[in-house]
């Protein structure tokens, strides 16, 4: 991590109506339009990590107990809080006393088809947490990209940008209509369904070939894959569990169907 000058310190902002701060509350609460297309981040790590993915940071809001963070450019505009407007404005019950602003990737279809594309599908995923985590295990396991399609949760959404670590700076995430989804069957990518039963349709992760170009679809937390989701599909994959349990969290299960298509496009 290259550090850089201090930026220029400012006059503490003591009132919560002020303009940055009402687009900083807006942006964490996700309202694109009131927070002008901004994300909001917060806490040392997740600064740190959108300035090693190229992040372009808008503001940098410091509380007025702590020093601005060295890594903050030159130039980027700084606003120090009081601990009070500062508290109002985060979402975490013992900030770290930095938060920003910053401009979100924009990336296309074309972004998750690289070489031979492996595509994770988020079909109703609600829960932030599994979504993040899923953005961060795509990542490690080499995915091309993530699509998320109507009724998932956003991936900037606070908690699910917190538990992906960083990863969805650097990682395609693209929203993606059903129809989208099902063209990608003419671009020769492969769509597997991910499901918690085994029948004579069903494959099992080992035998499954992500070798080739494949988009892996993981179901709504409770209902799993709906049935249009399901008639769409091209295969069905399940994860063969040996103890008593009815299913595995839609993270976990995604993880390890993705560890299992690196592992198998690695023996190649």
């Amino acid at each position: 991590m290259t550090f850089f000058e201090k930026a220029a310190p400012a006059s503490i902002v003591s009132s919560r109506a002020n303009s940055r701060v009402k687009q900083l509350r807006a942006a964490f609460a996700g309202h694109a339009r009131l927070s002008g297309g901004m994300v909001a981040i917060e806490g040392d790590h997740l600064l740190a990590e959108a300035l090693r993915s190229g992040m372009v940071l808008k503001t940098v809001f410091v509380s007025e107990r702590r020093e601005l963070p060295a890594i903050v450019p030159r130039g980027v505009e700084v606003l120090r809080l009081t601990d009070e407007v500062f508290e109002s404005v985060v979402e975490t019950r013992a900030p770290q006393g930095v938060a920003a602003l910053i401009v979100p990737p924009m990336h296309a279809m074309e972004d998750v088809l690289r070489g031979t594309p492996l595509i994770l599908i988020a079909a109703g995923l609600q829960d932030p947490g599994n979504l993040g985590t899923l953005v961060r295990s795509a990542e490690a396991f080499g995915a091309t990209g993530v699509l998320t399609t109507p009724g998932t949760v956003s991936a900037w959404n606070q908690k699910a940008l917190r538990a992906s670590v960083g990863s969805v700076f650097r990682m395609p995430v693209v929203a993606a209509t059903m129809e989208e989804v099902a063209g990608l069957k003419l671009r020769g990518v492969r769509l597997i369904a991910a499901v918690g039963f085994d029948d004579s349709e069903t494959i099992v992760a080992q035998e499954m070939d992500f070798s080739r170009g494949c988009a892996l679809m993981i179901g709504n937390e409770g209902a799993g894959l709906t049935a249009e989701w399901m008639e769409m599909a091209d295969a069905r994959v399940t994860i063969p569990c040996p103890g008593p349990v009815e299913s595995l969290n839609a993270a976990i299960a995604g993880s390890l169907l993705l560890y299992e298509a690196s592992r198998q496009r690695s023996m190649r």
